[in-house]
């Protein structure tokens, strides 16, 4: 749990990155009373950092005009998890970022005391993650114009390719993106359906950004969308999947998948929906324990064919 003077130092960088808030929001942002936020005002003017207290409904805390932070200063707890954020996204492997990201790791180092850049550092050389593969290369370039239309809230163009089927324009308001099983998502308003969508980046043969603009519903998330919309589409196939390990093994392995797992007794399962029992089949033999399908037969089917490709290899 963090302690008060990392609350304090988070409260600061609060202060420097909104013109104001109210004492309520950053209660909530630091997850303390508002009382303890008052507590955490004043020792900041005690360290001589000069906060502007305004009363009334529209009343809040900020900085004084015109008054400069000192060089960046980061916690251990702060370098840690920048240190491995960095680490992440270069496990995913999206080369068009992998500058950015030796530019970023060498700007933070340049500007952290000398014990924080040695841990940075630490982290950085001996510190591995394995996550699962970004999906097909196709969907790299596509990321950085979505993420655009996401900031901008610009509508977007797409050509969609639906497995064994044409090709299809559409208009889409991106409202969000999420990885999920070693692939990549956007969320948003279809203009064609006149409904919410999720549509996965290796279907997308062409992203073109538009000058129409669009507005986000308040706490939009893309991942709860997909996690609602999954029962109730079309031609989806619901899979169970027994596997031959325990939950802690399998929580590992699938990471952030982990919400298909389900436990029954001794047994572990794997419990969701796919819309591909091809791709599935493929990621299932990518698993590093033994496995029983369950259902449906389309999978069985889809399993047998892969297992067939891989001899075919030797």
């Amino acid at each position: 749990m963090a302690g008060p003077t990392t609350r304090v130092l988070a409260l600061l960088e609060l202060l420097q990155s909104h013109k104001r808030l109210k004492g309520s929001e950053l209660a909530a942002l630091l997850g303390v009373d508002k009382r303890t936020v008052r507590r955490y005002i004043s020792a900041l003017e005690e360290l001589g950092i000069p906060v502007t207290t305004e009363h009334g409904p529209h009343g809040g805390y900020m900085l004084v005009a015109g008054f400069k932070l000192p060089p960046m200063m980061f916690t251990h707890e702060e370098t840690l998890a920048l240190s491995l954020g960095l680490l992440a996204a270069k496990a995913l492997q999206l080369t068009d970022t992998s500058p950015a990201l030796t530019s970023v790791q060498a700007k933070l180092e340049r500007v952290m005391p000398e014990h924080i850049q040695a841990r940075a550092r630490s982290i950085t050389q001996h510190t591995n993650l394995i996550l699962p593969n970004t999906g097909l290369p196709q969907e790299q370039p596509l990321l950085m114009p979505l993420m655009e239309a996401i900031e901008t809230r610009r509508r977007v163009e797409i050509i969609y390719v639906g497995q064994d089927q044409p090709e299809l324009q559409r208009e889409v308001d991106p409202y969000g993106m999420f990885y999920r099983l070693g692939h990549w998502y956007i969320g948003g308003f279809c203009q064609l359906r006149q409904a919410l969508r999720i549509f996965r980046l290796d279907r997308l043969k062409e992203v073109k950004l538009l000058k129409a603009t669009f507005e986000r519903p308040e706490n939009y998330n893309a991942a709860d969308q997909f996690k609602e919309s999954l029962c109730s589409m079309q031609g989806n196939l619901e899979v169970r999947v027994q596997l031959h390990t325990d939950l802690a093994n399998a929580q590992r392995e699938l990471g952030s998948s982990a919400n298909i797992l389900k436990q029954e007794g001794d047994f572990v399962f794997i419990e969701t929906m796919v819309d591909s029992e091809h791709w599935f089949a493929w990621w299932l033999t990518r698993l590093p324990f033994d496995f029983t399908i369950i259902s449906p037969n389309e999978l069985k089917s889809a399993m047998r064919q892969r297992a067939e490709q891989l001899l075919s290899y030797c």
